[in-house]
């Protein structure tokens, strides 16, 4: 119970400031987003997860990479506005759900973007549980840790306790961690 409560509160600060949320954030995030983009490699044929996509603002990177991209968030006016950006694009799709609960099958996606959210879940380390049961084999999943909620040494430890090969961690300059991790078939 106190875990929907804490995230009910977090969703219903998203539908409260949806509207000014690119204004505040958008920069922050697209350097972040560039910045983990620099690392990775993408097959059309894959499919892509945005997790906790927020206003959609990684979608403009991503419309041309990828078979199809499913954005899914908590919030419901967060995805009003992400509705916005989609329009036009084919391959996209729009999920309202908990992270900790997704409605998809066992190793479906090929990278996963995890931006802004683990800071906002009141079990990361279940979140990232949730993340690789819905992860290929050797999927990439980018995950951002928020510097004022995780310590480097916090948030490393937190991506080894879920079994995850951190392959790069940029830091310099962000206000985040930003980890490009390997899913392994470790056993937790």
């Amino acid at each position: 119970m106190k875990a929907f409560k804490h995230k009910r509160r977090v969703m219903l600060e998203y539908d409260q400031t949806a509207e000014i949320y690119d204004v505040q954030y958008s920069s922050e995030q697209k350097v972040k987003m560039q910045r983990a983009l620099k690392h990775l490699n993408f097959n059309s044929a894959w499919l892509v997860l945005d997790l906790g996509c927020g206003t959609g603002l990684l979608f403009e990177y991503l419309k041309e990479k990828a078979q199809w991209i499913i954005g899914l968030d908590f919030s419901s006016e967060i995805l009003r506005l992400a509705k916005r950006r989609v329009e036009g694009i084919n391959q996209m799709s729009l999920i309202r759900a908990d992270a900790d609960h997704m409605p998809f099958r066992d190793e479906l996606f090929h990278i996963i973007f995890v931006f802004t959210l683990l800071q906002n879940m009141p079990e990361p380390v279940q979140t990232l549980e949730e993340i690789k049961r819905v992860s290929k084999h050797g999927a990439k999943i980018v995950i951002t840790g928020l510097k004022k909620s995780f310590s480097i040494k916090e948030f490393k430890a937190l991506l080894q306790i879920a079994g995850l090969d951190v392959s790069e961690l940029v830091s310099e300059g962000l206000k985040d961690y930003v980890a490009i991790c390997l899913k392994n078939n470790k056993v937790c």
